[in-house]
């Protein structure tokens, strides 16, 4: 057993805190306390359970950063697991029991002796190069590709809303429901959703946060460091871990044309826009590496491994192919097709069947056959046989030419750059009988691109098997440079930069637009030829043997694929948004008031169904509501496959009518004609206890507020409350109006104004409200409302005697105060309004009913627990209320 030296391991430890560093660097536009909750919540509940399940039950791969880096991923794959158990049995914070279970896993199975080996601080080093080059790709582009903020957030592309509503909906139900379209089954891969939820739940951070800035960060991270764990799996070699890293997050594609650094098809690598739009492509790819270093310790059949070690590593492969299968579609074929070459590869090899090979491949029907009969309730896939459209739907994106010529040359130039990582399998020193693994990942890796040749979809769904593929591509790549000698690296860096400055120099030469076939041929032959120049000159200058001249020719041509990620830094960095406003001006407040003032199982019916309202051509693919309100939507979008750049499609998938009429006609009757019967289907039949009206859509008939308390108005949004039918006397007695919330703008970053309507505030900071008599009240001073007399004169309130608000309901017994405010008694003039403590804040209701904090949110609800604390945790079953005020609503 060797040790590592004090200077080496001193040397590793000073290159770790570039990890944190990076970390809140990238997430420098949050308050502080979400990063560090989000990272704590991983460390605690999934990276320190995680590496000790990993360690124990495959025994560890005698790196302790590998078994850390796969062992956090082990551990997403067991919550991935856990939380929908939990979700199913309301009790959201299963994922807490992770510890417990590691503790009780690692003091069960007993120790391995496995030969410790030392991470050497170089490679610890250049591993962390390559987390800067993370961190600084999502500071520059990651992060500005969907805003949370501002106007641009209500224009964003629709994979970001659909995401938003669907990590809703796995926070608060289980089984899920399609929440845009209440009343369907959702089939859909939500296992990312899963971590999403769980990590709501537990660290308090919002959704939106979450979905679209720090979860799909830690993927890009746990990815170039899963890759560089499974790098020194494959090799046996430290250096494999910069290399890995390195290629995770600097390769590409081939990309020869200047306009193609921009194109979805040509930035397939994890930094790209495909992998942050799409949650579960990134997910996948973090639970398929520990797949493929778990694979490779059962194939490898390492001497010495008793019944009880291999069914602890058949335990952790079931576990992560279950995952996987949860994940991402595309993920289990890719990985079964290749272990599929690797068990023939064996059996005739050995000349009998090898059992390893066919227990995992066994392992993977079942979990992929599972998923799709119970997640995907057998739900046949859009994706059709059309050979090559792929590349002729990327040829009519580029030009109007439209040649067998120019597609031919379109193809070749993507299906190279697709297979250009597999040139370092051409490196790889170990005997291929000696070990299946190189054969499972060059098929893995050409199933990929058969596959996206072959296949096609209208959303482009096609592609994923190629980003499923790209990781298979890099551990070739690192498999090859890894197996170099050492001063065989002094040959390859200047190779690798003569193959970036020729792409570079190739596409300088391309025109900025082509018309004939030549022209998209001349860059890359460009580029080939001053590569092979620089090669030539460079194997005669060291006058190099066949080996050497081998290294040299394998890492200029992987040099070719560097150039998008890094380009990508210096011209991609702006966010996808629509022409138009997707989300509604105040929507994303009117659905953070109905979150605070509902229950997980209220029901928003609304008249937005466009994506872009008043559309002449509807595409049916809003999804935005149930994101921010995370409460199920009676009938928004139905436009399932729709397309991130809203380019329309004959398929019916996507403008197909909507498949309830009754349910869609009662919903917009609510809108359009609005009666009591109407409004009572929609309660009792639906469950709707929310209305929320689109003035873009159209103006809401005064008749709504007659039927439904306005409960808030914000920019272009009306929200309105359902209450049941009012009983008793035909006639009752007027009740004072109760005031309509608009969010006010507060320090403590609460809901700020957007474009399309500001609220009305007066100068004390509070809403202004209706006395019974129709006159405004308003503000003095120092912050107390004043009313008017008969004769105008306005007068300065006074403690009067109590009575109740109508406006309010309370339970008894309920805890009478707003977190974080005192609670000092509080007086009630005769109209019903609160009045003023000496901060200037509202104080209660005579019968301890909550108030609102200075930013309009209500401390509690009348169940008596709070709606949503100050860190934003979820709201619970049971906190709506849907109580009428006295007399009815009428």
């Amino acid at each position: 057993m060797t040790r590592p030296g004090r200077g080496m391991r001193l040397a590793a430890m000073a290159s770790l805190p570039v990890l944190p560093v990076a970390w809140f660097i990238a997430l420098q536009d949050h308050p502080v306390w979400m990063p560090i909750a989000y990272l704590g919540y991983l460390l605690v509940v999934i990276a320190i359970p995680g590496t000790l399940f990993w360690r124990r039950l495959t025994g560890g791969t005698g790196w302790f950063t590998a078994d850390v880096a796969l062992g956090t991923a082990f551990g997403l794959a067991v919550e991935a697991l856990i939380y929908p158990v939990g979700r199913f049995f309301d009790i959201p914070l299963a994922a807490l029991v992770m510890p417990a279970l590691a503790l009780g896993v690692f003091r069960a199975i007993p120790r391995r002796v496995v030969e410790t080996k030392p991470t050497p601080w170089w490679a610890m080093a250049g591993v962390m190069v390559a987390v800067g080059v993370v961190a600084a790709w999502f500071v520059r582009v990651g992060s500005k590709l969907i805003a949370l903020n501002g106007p641009a957030a209500l224009r964003p592309d629709s994979d970001a809303s659909r995401n938003l509503s669907l990590a809703a909906e796995l926070t608060h139900h289980f089984p899920p429901e399609i929440p845009y379209a209440s009343g369907r089954p959702l089939t859909n891969h939500f296992a990312a959703f899963d971590h999403i939820a769980s990590a709501h739940w537990i660290s308090s951070v919002e959704l939106d946060v979450l979905t679209q800035r720090m979860v799909p960060f830690a993927f890009l991270l746990l990815t170039a460091l899963g890759a560089a764990a499974v790098g020194m799996v494959l090799t046996g070699r430290a250096v494999a871990a910069p290399i890995a890293a390195g290629l995770t997050v600097m390769a590409g594609d081939l990309a020869a044309w200047p306009w193609t650094v921009n194109a979805r098809l040509y930035t397939e690598s994890p930094l790209s826009l495909g992998q942050l739009t799409n949650p579960p492509q990134a997910f996948s790819t973090v639970l398929l590496l520990p797949l493929i270093a778990v694979t490779a310790m059962l194939l490898r059949r390492k001497p010495g491994q008793t019944r009880g070690q291999l069914a602890a590593l058949f335990i952790t492969a079931g576990i992560l192919i279950t995952a996987l299968a949860a994940a991402k579609a595309s993920a289990v074929p890719l990985y079964a097709v290749g272990l599929a070459g690797a068990w023939v590869y064996l059996t005739v090899q050995a000349g009998r069947v090898n059992l390893r090979a066919l227990d995992l491949g066994s392992a993977a029907a079942i979990a992929y056959g599972f998923i799709f009969m119970i997640v995907l309730r057998g739900r046949r896939s859009a994706v059709e046989f059309q050979p090559a459209k792929t590349f002729r739907h990327l040829m009519d994106g580029m030009t109007e030419l439209h040649t067998t010529a120019a597609l031919a040359v379109i193809a070749a130039v993507v299906v190279i750059g697709w297979l250009m990582p597999a040139a370092g399998g051409l490196l790889i020193r170990r005997r291929l009988p000696r070990d299946p693994m190189v054969v499972m990942l060059v098929v893995s890796l050409l199933s990929a691109v058969i596959a996206a040749g072959l296949l096609w979809d209208d959303g482009q769904t096609q592609l994923f098997f190629v980003r499923t593929g790209f990781i298979y591509g890099v551990l070739l790549a690192t498999w090859g440079l890894g197996s170099l000698d050492r001063r065989q690296y002094y040959v390859a860096a200047p190779a690798m930069l003569i193959g970036v400055a020729a792409i570079y120099w190739g596409r300088y030469r391309s025109e900025d637009a082509c018309t004939t076939a030549n022209c998209f041929a001349q860059p890359l032959g460009v580029a080939l030829v001053i590569a092979a120049i620089g090669v030539g000159l460079l194997g005669l200058l060291l006058r190099a043997n066949r080996r050497t001249m081998a290294v040299i020719a394998v890492a200029a041509a992987l040099g070719l694929t560097v150039s998008p990620t890094v380009e990508s830094l210096r011209t991609f960095a702006k966010p996808a948004l629509t022409a138009y406003e997707s989300i509604a001006p105040g929507g994303i407040e009117a659905g953070r008031f109905i979150r605070r003032n509902s229950g997980p199982d209220d029901v928003i019916a609304t008249n937005l169904h466009c994506r872009e309202a008043g559309a002449e051509r509807c595409l049916t693919g809003s999804y935005w509501i149930p994101g921010y309100a995370e409460r199920r939507v009676l009938v928004e979008g139905w436009a399932y496959t729709a397309r991130v750049d809203d380019s329309y499609s004959t398929n019916e998938q996507v403008q197909g009518a909507y498949w309830d009429p009754e349910r869609l006609r009662l919903n917009d009757e609510a809108f359009t004609a609005p009666t009591r019967d109407v409004l009572e289907t929609l309660r009792t039949k639906y469950g709707v206890q929310w209305l929320l009206a689109d003035e873009r859509v159209a103006e809401p008939p005064e008749e709504l507020e007659r039927l439904a308390e306005l409960r808030f108005q914000y920019g272009t949004v009306r929200v309105y409350q359902l209450y049941p039918r009012p009983t008793g006397s035909p006639f009752p007695s007027p009740t004072p109006s109760c005031p309509t919330q608009t969010p006010t703008e507060t320090p403590g970053g609460f809901p700020t104004p957007t474009p399309g309507g500001s609220p009305t505030r007066t100068p004390g900071g509070f809403p202004t409200t209706q006395t019974p008599g129709g006159s405004p009240a308003t503000q003095t001073p120092g912050g107390f409302p004043t009313t008017q007399k008969p004769g105008g004169f306005p007068t300065t309130q006074t403690p009067p005697t109590q009575t109740p608000d109508p406006c309010l309901t309370q339970t008894p017994g309920s805890p009478s105060q707003t977190p974080g405010f005192p609670s000092p008694t509080p007086t009630q003039t005769p109209t019903g309004f609160p009045t003023q403590t000496p901060g200037g804040f509202p104080g209660q209701t005579p019968g301890g009913l909550p108030t609102q904090t200075p930013g309009g949110f209500a401390g509690q609800t009348p169940g008596g627990l709070p709606a949503q604390t100050p860190g934003g945790f979820p709201s619970s079953p049971g906190f709506g209320s849907s109580t009428p005020p006295p007399g009815g609503i009428f």
